[in-house]
């Protein structure tokens, strides 16, 4: 399952004004932070039950209203059990702990599934072959998850009914007291309502189809089951419904009959014949039009790749289906891994959690991660659905046939999996840029989520709602330990250890540890200390200082690492940390690299020089000495080359002209771009320190930039080395794009105590503005440079994407001056663009300048695109994440458009997550912006648990910001906690962010 598209409708930073990189991948940054310029462990809740809410108080918790607000058509959907839900008292749920894990006291061989489907109910019936997986004679007790609002119709083992008196059913589960020694068959009748089902977990209707999610425990929303992924068993599946209404009827596996049936139904009977646990089961049943393709395996097997979408959106798979074919022969040539079956399906459904899940052979996909064309998507559309596409194909070897063995392990198959999908995506196109946005993405919200209160390791010890842990740590850091291994072994390595992987665990459900003994093994090499980054928390801190003793030519890097505390983690040991590391000297040329006493250094080498120029050194203690010898002279060292290591990095004595000399010579793509984020770093924090010493407001812009440029502005030499790269022949506008972007608000508050949020945002807008007008002749010769010619056609490849991103690099820096002959060019663009990407980024400019242009441009892109739900995705999020003053009564009214579907999963991602982007208006002074996010949270959580956690994500780094705005955050979390009938997924988040 991929997070990719979470966040839906919020743009990337290749579409934010002043912030010209491109990424691929939406993230979950810290609130406020990335805005439209710039662009753990349990713990006991310490509130009791409150006392009942008068009808008022409920009212506005539930929908964020008050009773006179509500007026007809303003009403939200909320089910029985819903409505159920809202009298709970608080409560403490239950802590699951990796430690306890134990089999099950069955196996299950066989399920066989017949799915009646009605617009009224569904009656789903289950034949569980159970084989006994405990010790001794005596069956202990079969307990079999199940949920609410599943309704037992029949029980039967063995073919024959069960006396109520030897099983219990509660809201959770159904436990069968006493079962006959030997196998068991069960015979289980369930009655559910998908129609009524806004969780979106289980079996649920979409656009008027049905359709499932079931990881991680959507399954025993259907029928009472063994949900936990370490249950593997063949299925096979009937799906029954009315013909006209359900043409299409899918499910896992292969087609083996299908047929009509009286009273204008009909029915089609799947197969599976390779063992997988229930969270990869998928149905769809609905009126789908469907686009086919056949791709020949390296073995000769012809295999038929199909996408099913509705009829309208016929004519924008083409992008994923080639994608498709592209990530199946990649995991050909690269892995060696054939696909399985004969079909391969796709469904985009428009209500999806998250991106899209790799349900065995019936992929099912949130509609923008696959629907692309150029006039509806932008650059960032095309690469994501490319990405996606690929990873949740490469999950049919590292998740579907080896599993996890529980889901504290889901790291195993997600980090591999994202690790598996960057490579793909780097040997489509550009390296280094995609290296460069992977860890742009890991900065803006992987880092803050390690230090902030829901710190975890990747594999976490404990959880209360598994939903809460699809995290970027699991996801991002996960693949970041992946790539560990590859710096490590090599590429050659890293594939036998790939080999042997699945070689000793094909068709089972395993653990971290199984896969690092398999690299292990097949390498003949120790990495028992790599492991310790599955279990431990929080980012490394990694300093370095250096020497360089000229009369013996030896330079001598000294390297000290620690881990700061994280929730439940006082104690931090060392972990073994890759090193690239590269010297350049004073030429601007590589030094052949002699490393003293280093058997077991990596090195590559440039060019034909017989010493490698780079090395990847192995840092496994608290403190240790790297010497290098016959240095002719005193270089500049590259240290971290290609970010060989998630860790934040200090070098000491590190100058500006260090940083500058690297931005211009360094081989080290990477290098080179991050040392333009050094050099822009240390001034944003500069000016910081220097506002808020003056005690300047933020809101007086005037006497800012006066205390700005008194403390010395922004120096020439910046200019200059933003200069040099932006005009330099030959090089990648992507990357050109990436050098001259300022690091983002989120990275800046990690490093300053209490951090004042809109005041980064006007120091940090300040620097942009101060750019841009001393660059604009060479802003306005990029703009001529790549504008395409009248009638050029849209084309998505590497070449075309970089020079769209350098071109909108220019335009955003360029509009920060506001000056009306820029707003109208940029207006113009917006105007004549003939593709989605020009037009979206000439409207994110837009957006942030008061004025006519702004509601104009607002307004006409509304109008042409009002029957594009997926671009009017991006309308939504562009306001909501505007800083314009006094955008929160926009946004309200938002709300209440008829452009917006609260039950809709990728318009509360676009509205709520876009607006806490805002450093402006969500981080007002007053508080109101909280204040709306909160009451939004519970509104949302009536309806969809898992999308109000990840809205309620938005206060949990409260404890970063000043004093003020932490009182205010603090107050919305425990008005949040304190509400009746909370969610478990909203709860666990709340709570451990009062408590850490």
């Amino acid at each position: 399952m991929i997070l990719r598209g979470l966040r839906a409708g919020l743009l990337s930073a290749r579409l934010t004004r002043g912030h010209g990189a491109a990424m691929h991948h939406q993230v979950a940054a810290p609130a406020g932070l990335l805005s439209l310029r710039g662009g753990g462990s349990p713990s006991t809740s310490k509130f009791g039950a409150p006392a009942r809410a008068s009808p008022e108080i409920s009212l506005r918790a539930t929908t964020g209203m008050s009773a006179a607000e509500v007026k007809p058509g303003n009403e939200v959907e909320v089910t029985e059990v819903q409505q159920e839900e809202t009298k709970l008292p608080v409560h403490d749920p239950a802590t699951k702990f990796r430690k306890d894990y134990k089999p099950t006291p069955f196996s299950v061989e066989n399920v066989n599934l017949n799915f009646i489907l009605n617009e009224d109910v569904t009656h789903v019936h289950s034949i569980l072959s159970l084989k006994p997986n405990y010790q001794g004679s005596t069956p202990p007790p079969l307990k079999l998850d199940g949920r609410k609002d599943v309704k037992l119709l029949s029980l039967k083992v063995n073919g024959s009914d069960v006396n109520p008196s030897e099983y219990n059913v509660t809201e959770k589960d159904l436990t069968l007291a006493k079962l006959p020694p030997g196998p068991v068959t069960l015979n289980i009748v369930t009655e559910i309502k998908p129609q009524e089902n806004s969780s979106l977990e289980g079996l649920y209707k979409s656009s008027g189809n049905f359709c499932t999610q079931c990881e991680a425990e959507g399954f025993r929303g259907i029928t009472y089951f063994l949900d936990r992924p370490d249950v593997m068993a063949t299925y096979q599946v009937r799906v029954e419904a009315d013909k006209a209404n359900y043409p299409v009827l899918l499910s896992n596996g292969n087609l083996k009959s299908q047929g009509d049936l009286e009273g204008g139904r009909h029915f089609a009977l799947w197969e599976d014949p390779f063992p997988k646990p229930c969270y990869l089961f998928a149905l769809v049943a609905g009126k789908l039009s469907m686009k086919e393709r056949t791709f020949r395996t390296m073995s000769g097997k012809d295999v038929a790749l199909r996408i099913f979408v509705q009829e309208n959106n016929l004519g924008k798979v083409d992008h994923a289906l080639e994608s498709l074919v592209k990530a199946m022969k990649w995991d050909e040539e690269t892995f060696g891994l054939e696909y399985d079956l004969n079909l391969f399906n796709i469904v985009a459904v428009d209500d999806f959690n998250m991106g899209a899940m790799e349900n065995k052979s019936l992929n099912i996909f949130n509609s923008r991660l696959v629907l692309a064309s150029p006039e509806t998507a932008t650059d960032l559309d095309y690469s994501r659905i490319e990405g996606v596409v690929g990873h949740e194909y490469f999950h049919n070897y590292t998740g579907n046939r080896v599993t996890c063995r529980d889901w504290f392990q889901l790291t195993l198959k997600e980090g591999l999996t994202v690790f598996r999908d960057q490579e793909f995506t780097s040997d489509l196109n550009s390296r280094p840029v995609k290296r460069i946005e992977d860890v742009m993405g890991l900065r803006v919200a992987q880092f803050p989520e390690d230090a902030g209160p829901m710190a975890h390791p990747i594999r976490p010890d404990s959880y209360i709602k598994m939903d809460n842990f699809y995290t970027m740590t699991v996801y991002e850091k996960g693949a970041e330990v992946v790539r560990l291994y590859n710096t490590l072994l090599g590429k050659e390595g890293f594939r036998k250890g790939m080999d042997l992987y699945f070689k000793r665990h094909d068709g089972h459900a395993v653990t971290c540890d199984d896969f690092l003994a398999a690299m292990a093994d097949a390498n003949n090499v120790d990495l028992s200390q790599l492991g310790k980054w599955y279990g431990q928390a929080g980012t490394p801190r990694l300093n370095v200082s250096t020497q360089y003793d000229a009369a013996s030519q030896r330079y001598t890097l000294r390297m000290k690492q620690h881990t700061p505390p994280t929730p439940g983690q006082p104690n931090k040991e060392p972990l073994l940390i890759p090193v690239a590391v590269g010297l350049v000297g004073p030429d601007g040329k590589d030094i052949p690299l002699h490393l003293r006493a280093a058997p077991e250094a990596n090195g590559t080498a440039n060019g034909n020089t017989a010493q490698p120029t780079t090395v990847v050194l192995r840092l496994t203690e608290a403190e240790q000495e790297f010497v290098f010898e016959h240095v002719p002279a005193e270089p500049v060292p590259s240290i971290l080359r290609g970010f060989s290591a998630p860790v934040r990095m200090t070098v000491e004595g590190q100058t500006d002209e260090h940083l500058q000399f690297l931005l211009a010579n360094d081989s080290d793509e990477f290098n080179r771009w991050e040392a333009g984020q050094r050099l822009s770093r240390k001034l944003l924090l500069q000016l910081y320190d220097a506002a808020s010493a003056a005690k300047v407001s933020s809101a007086d812009k005037k006497a800012l930039q006066s205390t700005l440029a008194g403390a010395g502005g922004v120096p020439d030499s910046l200019v200059k080395a933003f200069r040099a790269v932006l005009m330099e022949k030959g090089l990648d506008g992507s990357f050109k794009a990436m050098a001259t972007t300022l690091p983002s608000g989120t990275e800046l508050v990690d490093e300053i105590p209490e951090a004042d949020p809109t005041l980064i945002y006007e120091v940090r807008n300040y620097v942009l503005r101060e750019l841009a007008a001393r660059l604009r002749p060479d802003l306005e010769t990029i703009l001529k440079e790549t504008d395409s010619a009248p009638g050029d056609a849209y084309v998505f490849n590497a070449k075309e994407c970089a020079r769209r991103t350098l071109k909108q690099k220019a335009i955003n820096m360029l509009s920060t001056l506001e000056e009306p002959s820029i707003v109208d060019m940029i207006l113009q663009r917006f105007r004549e663009a003939t593709n989605m990407t020009d037009q979206v980024g000439a409207l994110g400019a837009l957006v942030e300048v008061p004025g006519e242009a702004r509601s104009t441009a607002l307004s006409e892109f509304f109008e042409k695109w009002k029957s594009e739900p997926l671009v009017i995705l991006k309308w939504l999020g562009l306001q909501a994440m505007s800083n314009a003053p006094g955008n929160l009564a926009l946004v309200r009214s938002l709300v209440d458009h008829p452009a917006f579907n609260i039950n809709n999963p990728n318009n509360c991602y676009s509205l709520f997550l876009a607006f806490a982007r805002s450093p402006v208006n969500f981080h007002a002074a007053d508080g109101s912006g909280y204040a709306f996010m909160g009451d939004s949270v519970l509104r949302v959580d009536k309806i969809n648990h898992q999308v109000a956690a990840r809205m309620v994500s938005a206060f949990t780094q409260f404890r970063q910001y000043d004093k003020q705005r932490q009182g205010l955050m603090r107050a919305q979390l425990e008005r949040i906690v304190a509400t009746n009938g909370l969610s478990e997924n909203v709860f666990e988040i709340c709570t451990k962010s009062l408590a850490a």
